[in-house]
């Protein structure tokens, strides 16, 4: 998790994570979408397929970035917004 507030204009926080299969991808978007649903939350926008290896989902204040180990490695959001604070990182 990405603090961006000093780095980006329309964003809060960035959440980036990875899914090492297409069905482990789905699950995770799952399972942020019926936690969000449970607390009243629902995304702005929802782009991307667990397919494409790239899910984006958009809260507002904060993006939350699913991928594929392979679509994490080619955009490199970390590498990106270097200059964002890390919240956490879990390995």
């Amino acid at each position: 998790m990405l603090d961006t507030r000093q780095v980006c204009s329309f964003a809060d926080y960035f959440v980036v994570c990875s899914g090492d299969s297409v069905r482990q991808i789905e699950a995770i978007q799952q399972d942020i979408h019926e936690k969000l649903k449970r607390g009243g939350v629902a995304p702005y926008h929802i782009e991307g397929t667990a397919d494409s290896g790239w899910i984006l989902l958009d809260l507002g204040e904060v993006i939350v970035h699913i991928f594929s180990p392979l679509q994490r490695d080619y955009y490199r959001l970390d590498d990106l917004w270097h200059e964002a604070t890390p919240i956490i990182r879990i390995q």
